[in-house]
C-alpha cells in the first residue's frame, strides 16, 4: 500500500476533475523517504475490485490513530481506526492503481506547493463546482468483497414470460414477410429483456433526467446526501451520467448502462438511507435539451436501458415542446416507471406551486400520462425544493417504495413491450374478417371450370353418346341421308370456326382474371405486407397453370373409344334390323310378282314393306327418347370430372398457397393477441 498525505490526496482530486488523473496514477509500490507528521493522514490505495472501484481509506491520521504518550511515543501497534473513523475518496479522484506489469512505475511528487491554488484546482471548463476537501471525505464510493455472493437474477412473472415468449414467436413468424426496419423495434425489446432478465432482480435503476437548468444534479445530491454531481450556472453542467448505488452488487446493471467505474458513486453512509434506498441505483443523466449532441446521444440510449426514470421540471420550462413531444408524449405507456417532479418550489410564492402542478397535472393527462392517484397505477407526481429540501423526504420515501416492490423492471419491461406491439399493430391487426369463404373457392373453381370449358366437353360428352345411340338404332336410310345431305350442303351462311390460338389466348386470360379475383378476395381486410404476401403467392402459383389445365383437359377429357352402350342396346338394334328386314323382303316380293316368278299378292309384301318402313322410324325414335337419360349422365359425368380436374390443379398451385399465406397470417395474429394480452 501507498502512504500519501492528505495535502497530496487533495491535489489528485483536482487533477481527476480537470482530466490529468491518468497522468497522476502510479503502481503504489513506490515509498515515501519521509516520515509523515502527525497533522496528515496516511491514505491506503487499494487494488480494483470486483465492480472495476478502487477503495480508498484513511488508515491514520489526527484523532482516529494510535494515541501517543507525552514522550510521543506510540501506546499500541499502527492500524486500521474503526468505521466511523475512516474517510473515503472518489473513485475517480486521486485514485491510485495497480497495473500488474503494463508499465514501470511513475514518480509521484509528494512535494506540497506553498500556496493553495493547486488543491482547489477547477474541472475542464464544463461543470463549475471546485473540489473541496469536504467533499472528498463525505463521498464514499462502491465496493464489493471478493467473496460477495452474486446478486439474485431478475425473474418475469408468468404473464410477461408468456407475452416474451409469443413476442419472439411473432418475430420469428414475421422475418419472412417483415422488412428488419419493422420488426427492429421488437428484436430490441427481446434483447434488452434477456439481458436484464440476466442482471441483478434486487436493485432497480433510476435515471434523473431533465433539461437545463432544472435543477436535477441538485436534486440528484440531495438524494444523495453528499455532493456528487457537479452544479452550477454554466451550461451545459453534467457532461457524463454518474451513478450512484446505495448497496453492493450492481457493477453488472452498471455497467450495461455505459457508465465507466470512475463515475460510480456511493451516497453517504447513513443507516437509515440504506434501509429505505436499500437497492436504489440513481443515475443522474445529461441534459435532454443540451446543445452538445453527445449529451442528448447520452440520454436516449440510457433511457431505453434503465428501470425507472424521474422527470425533473421547473416552473419556468415544464411546458417544454421539446420534453412533452420528444419524450413524455412517446413514453406515456411507462407511466407506472415514471416520477415527474416539479423542482424549485421555493421560487413559487404562495398558491402558484400548487396552480403549476395543476397545469402540470393537466399537460400529462394530454400527453396520455396515467397519473398514480387515488390508488390507481400511473405517474407519480410531485413538487419539490432541492435547494431548500422541501418535498424531497417525500421523495425518498415514494422511490423507498417504489425500490422495495422490486417490481419495476418487469414493468418496464412489460411497458416496453406494450409500445412494441402497439407500434406492430398496423401490420398485424385488422378490423375485419379475413380468410377465403366457400363461395370465394367455388367461384374461383367455376372460372377454371369455364377456362377448360368443362361445359362444353360436358355437352359434347352427351352428344357423342346420342350419336353413338344414333348409329346403333337408326334407319340404314336415314343415316345415309343426313351424310348425304351434310356433304351436300355449302359453307355458306355458316359460323366460322375459331382458330385454336385464339382459344388459346381466350383460356388464358380467364384463368388470369380468375387468379385476380381470388387473391383480391383473399387479400381483402388484410395489413398491407400480409395482402402483399398473399396476391405474390397467387401469381407464383398461377405461373404455369393455363399450360397444366390444357394437359388435365387432354387427359381427364372424353375417353378414348365409343360411349358405353345399355343393355337394352343390342334388343333395339335387332328390332331396327327386323324393320330393315321387312323392307328388303317385300321389297323383294314385290319385284318377284312384277318380274312373273311369284304369283301375285300385293296384299301381304305392301304390308310387310309398310310394317318396315313405319316401325324402323318409331324404333329409331324410341331409342332417342331412352338414351337422353343414359347420355345426360354421361354429360354430366365427363363435366363433373373435368371440372374436378381443374379445381385440383388449382387448388394445389393457387389455393393452398394463398391458404398456407393466411394460415400464416391467423398464427401471427394469435401470437399478436397474446402480445398485447388479448386471448
Amino acid at each position: 500500500m501507498t502512504a500519501v498525505t492528505d495535502q497530496d490526496h487533495t491535489e489528485q482530486a483536482g487533477n481527476a476533475v480537470s482530466g490529468e488523473s491518468g497522468d497522476a496514477e502510479s503502481d503504489g509500490q513506490r515509498p515515501v523517504e519521509e516520515p509523515l507528521p502527525e497533522a496528515e493522514a496516511e491514505i491506503e490505495v487499494e487494488p480494483e475490485g470486483e465492480d472495476g472501484h478502487a477503495r480508498v481509506e484513511t488508515v491514520s491520521g489526527p484523532g482516529s490513530g494510535p494515541e501517543r504518550d507525552e514522550e510521543g511515543n506510540v501506546s499500541e501497534a499502527p492500524g486500521r481506526t474503526p468505521a466511523d473513523g475512516h474517510a473515503r475518496a472518489w473513485a475517480g479522484r486521486g485514485r491510485r492503481r495497480r497495473e500488474a506489469g503494463s508499465r514501470s512505475p511513475e514518480p509521484v511528487d509528494t512535494a506540497v506547493p506553498a500556496d493553495d491554488d493547486s488543491a482547489d484546482a477547477w474541472d475542464d471548463g464544463l461543470i463549475a463546482r471546485r473540489v473541496t476537501a469536504e467533499t472528498e471525505q463525505a463521498a464514499v464510493m462502491e465496493v464489493r468483497g471478493h467473496n460477495a455472493p452474486p446478486a439474485a437474477p431478475l425473474t418475469y412473472d408468468g404473464p410477461l414470460h408468456s407475452r416474451l415468449d409469443a413476442l419472439r414467436e411473432l418475430v420469428g413468424l414475421s422475418r419472412a414477410r417483415l422488412d428488419s426496419r419493422t420488426l427492429a423495434e421488437a428484436g430490441q425489446v427481446l434483447d434488452e429483456a434477456a439481458a436484464r432478465r440476466r442482471l441483478s432482480g434486487q436493485h432497480t435503476v433510476v435515471a434523473i433526467a431533465g433539461a437545463t437548468g432544472s435543477g436535477k444534479s441538485q436534486l440528484f445530491n440531495s438524494l444523495a446526501g453528499v455532493a456528487i454531481s457537479e452544479t452550477g450556472v454554466r451550461r451545459p453542467t453534467t457532461a457524463a451520467p454518474i451513478a450512484c448505488s446505495w448497496s453492493d452488487g450492481s457493477a453488472s446493471l452498471i455497467e450495461r448502462l455505459g457508465i465507466p467505474p470512475r463515475l460510480r458513486r456511493r451516497p453517504l453512509q447513513s443507516a437509515e438511507s440504506e434501509a429505505q434506498l436499500r437497492g436504489l441505483v440513481l443515475v443522474d443523466l445529461p441534459d435532454h435539451d443540451s446543445a452538445a449532441v453527445q449529451h442528448r446521444e447520452h440520454v436516449d440510449r440510457i433511457l431505453a436501458l434503465v428501470d425507472a426514470v424521474i422527470w425533473v421540471v421547473d416552473p419556468e420550462k415544464y411546458a417544454d415542446a421539446i420534453l412533452h413531444e420528444r419524450y413524455l408524449r412517446p413514453m406515456a405507456g411507462h407511466a407506472e416507471v415514471m416520477f415527474v417532479v416539479l423542482n424549485q418550489i421555493d421560487r413559487l410564492p404562495g398558491e402558484a406551486a400548487e396552480q403549476v402542478l395543476d397545469d402540470l397535472r393537466r399537460l400529462l393527462d394530454e400527453d396520455g400520462i396515467a397519473l398514480g392517484e387515488y390508488g390507481e397505477p400511473g405517474a407519480t407526481v410531485l413538487a419539490v425544493s432541492a435547494l431548500t429540501g422541501d418535498g424531497v423526504g417525500e421523495l425518498r420515501e415514494a422511490l423507498g417504495h417504489f425500490v422495495t416492490e422490486r417490481g419495476a423492471p418487469a414493468r418496464r419491461i412489460a411497458a416496453d413491450v406494450d409500445a412494441a406491439a402497439w407500434r406492430l399493430r398496423p401490420v398485424y391487426a385488422t378490423g375485419r374478417r379475413t380468410g377465403l369463404s366457400e363461395a370465394a373457392r367455388d367461384d374461383f373453381a367455376a372460372r377454371l371450370a369455364d377456362a377448360v370449358g368443362a361445359t362444353a366437353a360436358g355437352e359434347a360428352a352427351e352428344r357423342a353418346w346420342l350419336r353413338n345411340a344414333n348409329r346403333a338404332c337408326g334407319t340404314p336410310w336415314l343415316r345415309l341421308w343426313r351424310w348425304f345431305d351434310d356433304r351436300r350442303e355449302p359453307s355458306t351462311g355458316r359460323l366460322p370456326v375459331r382458330a385454336q390460338p385464339d382459344e388459346e389466348a381466350t383460356a388464358r386470360q380467364r384463368v388470369e382474371q380468375a387468379v385476380r379475383t381470388l387473391a383480391d378476395r383473399a387479400s381483402a381486410g388484410l395489413p398491407a405486407p400480409w395482402a402483399q404476401a398473399v396476391r405474390e403467392a397467387a401469381v407464383r402459383g398461377s405461373q404455369g397453370l393455363p399450360e397444366a389445365l390444357d394437359q388435365l383437359t387432354a387427359r381427364a377429357g372424353l375417353p378414348p373409344g365409343r360411349p358405353p352402350r345399355p343393355g337394352w342396346w343390342p334388343v333395339a338394334v335387332l328390332a331396327q334390323a327386323s324393320m330393315t328386314l321387312l323392307q328388303i323382303v317385300g321389297g323383294l316380293w314385290l319385284v318377284g310378282q312384277i318380274v312373273g316368278v311369284m304369283a301375285p299378292n300385293l296384299g301381304v309384301p305392301v304390308l310387310l314393306m309398310v310394317a318396315g318402313i313405319i316401325g324402323g322410324p318409331i324404333v329409331e325414335w324410341s331409342c332417342r327418347m331412352a338414351a337422353r337419360g343414359p347420355a345426360r349422365r354421361y354429360g354430366v359425368e365427363a363435366e363433373r370430372r373435368l371440372r374436378e380436374a381443374a379445381s385440383g390443379c388449382g387448388r394445389a398451385r393457387v389455393l393452398d398457397p394463398v391458404a398456407a399465406e393466411l394460415l400464416r397470417y391467423r398464427e401471427v395474429r394469435e401470437q399478436y393477441g397474446r402480445v398485447v394480452g388479448v386471448g
